[in-house]
């Protein structure tokens, strides 16, 4: 398999819906992925990334119109199901003066899912990321009862059609201090699960967040709530890996 240092030779697999004939073969970046038919009811699923690790499964089937599509999801999976919480630390930090605000793009990560379609049904079937190395985890707060996040360092976007493909999406913050004397921002800290995604060839986007500085009896906070995009980009599934229900938190201003 090609590695990331012969991408100028490949033409990656776009995101979207594929048919599911007799063989469909689908390249990423550090990432082959392979379906073969070997009987009337049953395909053959095969992934192997640039390491030479390798996933098969066999998927039973009871129809001949079978699809299977290809779309970004949240950065919850790699290394392993543990949170859902973001930790974006901004290459550069937001100045706010006092009740000012901002309006910023930035890149956030994303994993790639591959979902089964029967009729309106998308069921997962695997995930990937196409950045290991830069996947981890960091804590926000103090040992004993900070939140454990996803980390990654993240650099500003010019628009929506600056994302990173197979990597990153771009995501839309809005940041408003209501505070009566100057904020500087170089961290945000969320639950993505209710952030939905969007795809347009291999470039997605994720619903962003506005952000409220502000003053609670004597803590100043940042209040963070999700926002929905406007785009007529195709939504992708949704990936069921929620660990609790949370629709918005609340930041502590250091």
């Amino acid at each position: 398999m090609k590695t990331m240092s012969d991408t100028s030779e490949i033409i990656f697999s776009n995101y979207g819906i594929y048919d599911l004939g007799d063989n469909l073969e689908l390249l990423l970046p550090n990432t082959l992925i392979k379906f073969q038919r070997i009987s009337d009811n049953a395909f053959s699923y095969f992934r192997e990334n640039s390491e030479g690790q390798i996933i098969e499964k066999i998927i039973p089937v009871k129809s001949n119109d079978i699809k299977i599509e290809l779309a970004p999801i949240r950065p919850l999976n790699h290394p392993a199901k543990r949170t859902n919480y973001v930790f974006l630390k901004l290459d550069k930090e937001i100045h706010l003066g006092e009740n000012s605000a901002a309006s910023i793009f930035v890149h956030c990560p994303i994993e790639i899912g591959i979902f089964l379609i029967y009729g309106d049904n998308h069921e997962p079937l695997d995930w990937i990321t196409c950045n290991p190395l830069n996947s981890r985890f960091s804590l926000y707060g103090s040992p004993d009862t900070g939140t454990l996040c996803k980390y990654a360092e993240v650099s500003l976007a010019t628009d929506y059609n600056d994302s990173v493909s197979y990597v990153n999406g771009v995501m839309h913050i809005v940041i408003e201090n209501t505070l009566s004397f100057a904020q500087t921002i170089s961290k945000v800290i969320f639950p993505i699960t209710d952030n939905n995604l969007y795809y347009k060839d291999s470039k997605s986007i994720v619903d962003g967040i506005k952000i409220i500085m502000k003053k609670r009896a004597a803590v100043n906070i940042a209040e963070i709530k999700p926002t929905l995009v406007d785009t007529e980009w195709t939504q992708a599934p949704a990936w069921d890996n929620s660990i609790d229900s949370v629709h918005h938190m609340e930041m502590t201003l250091e």
